[in-house]
């Protein structure tokens, strides 16, 4: 199992511009849909084991968190010829299974993974009201096999800070999981 670290953004830079389909709805969400709120976006995918290992505390934060007025994004970004199981139908699958309360994106062209410069699944992006990136990072020390516990404890105090209108803590720790799977020739530079 290969192990890719996050890029880790600039803080303060804006969050680049998309508009991508839900397969589970079939609508199209993009960035203007949660103007003036603060938002996280997450880089994910269905078969990462990186991703499954903290998949059911994360959507519970996650949805916690979108009720207490955090917007969240997810979005799938893997080539799905190679990784059918990442495919849309499969993406909506797991969104009704797991309990999604956020929308699950595909970024077929990937052009918006690129522009986030995200790396790995999963990979969070964690951006103030004003869609400036305050929190770039891992959701906690957990890793499969290595035998610590699923908590959150590093991305559910960003949140908490971003939603009572304060700066995360400066110091974060890269996310680290698998790869996106780049499609030939889209593989960053």
């Amino acid at each position: 199992m290969a192990r890719t670290p996050s890029t880790m953004r600039t803080l303060g830079s804006a969050a680049p511009d998309f508009t991508l389909p839900e397969p589970l709805s079939g609508r199209q969400v993009g960035l203007a849909d949660f103007s003036g709120q603060p938002l996280l976006v997450l880089f994910t995918c269905n078969h990462c084991p990186f991703v499954l290992h903290i998949l059911d505390e994360l959507v519970r934060v996650l949805n916690h968190a979108q009720a207490q007025g955090l917007a969240v994004v997810a979005i799938n970004a893997n080539d799905v010829v190679r990784y059918p199981d990442d495919a849309p139908d499969q993406m909506a699958q797991l969104a009704q299974q797991r309990g999604f309360a956020f929308p699950y994106l595909f970024d077929e062209s990937q052009a918006v993974a690129q522009a986030y410069q995200a790396a790995c699944t999963p990979d969070f992006f964690l951006y103030d009201a004003a869609h400036r990136l305050v929190y770039r990072g891992q959701f906690d020390d957990a890793r499969p096999g290595n035998g610590v516990p699923v908590t959150g404890a590093d991305l559910r105090p960003a949140i908490e800070a971003v939603l009572a209108g304060r700066a995360p803590a400066a110091e974060q720790r890269p996310s680290l999981g698998c790869n996106i799977k780049w499609k030939p020739g889209h593989e960053p530079l």
